[in-house]
């Protein structure tokens, strides 16, 4: 039924698409008279325990260009979808005229994906959260909840040089992954966002 309303929506839509096949499985499209087509619109959440990668790069191969649909926006598989050549990534949630801007783009040999999905992506290539110790994550607690480092080594059962050491080294990890926390204000932020800290207001 969403299929055939999918269908139906893309041939009125755009006049320069043609839409020669609409099928339900992945042995229909490759058996399908009409393929290999130009364009695929391939809906990432069939569950036929196909590995997408092994899908992507049959496409590929035989010189058709993906366009992926998911109810899934999570930075880690949109980015595993792109890296494994898909052209496109649309979240089944977005506008309807996306997937005719985004089918013109792959047929073009471009990719396309909407903003919000590449801000996403890119604050998670210029770096995800940095790997922490469990010492350095208690710390970063202790410090970013409002403690003088005094106070956070005395917690700790550490001398306050090695605290501060610590709070050094998090601050590095931080820059090496693209994010600034030299202000205590920067740090609890993070501490909140990475889920060190629980925000308590």
């Amino acid at each position: 039924m969403l299929l055939g309303a999918l269908t139906e929506w893309i041939r009125n839509a755009a006049d320069d698409i043609e839409l020669v096949a609409a099928v339900t499985t992945w042995p229909e499209l490759l058996t399908s008279p009409e393929f290999p087509v130009d364009v695929v619109l391939l809906d990432l959440d069939l569950k036929d325990n196909i590995p997408i990668s092994l899908k992507l790069s049959t496409l590929k191969t035989t010189g058709v260009k993906t366009v992926l649909m998911s109810t899934y926006s999570e930075p880690a598989v949109v980015k595993q979808a792109l890296d494994s050549g898909a052209l496109g990534y649309l979240v089944k949630s977005e506008e309807a005229g996306m997937i005719v801007e985004a089918i013109r783009a792959a047929n073009q040999g471009e990719s396309y994906i909407s903003e919000e999905l590449d801000l996403a992506i890119n604050s998670v290539s210029a770096g995800d959260a940095p790997r922490l110790s469990a010492q350095e994550r208690r710390v970063m607690a202790l410090y970013g909840a409002g403690e003088p480092v005094k106070s956070v080594a005395y917690q700790l059962g550490i001398s306050e040089e090695t605290a501060k050491s610590y709070l050094k080294r998090i601050r590095e990890k931080y820059r090496q992954a693209g994010y600034d926390v030299g202000t205590k204000v920067a740090l609890r932020k993070r501490a909140i966002h990475d889920g060190i800290l629980l925000q308590t207001d």
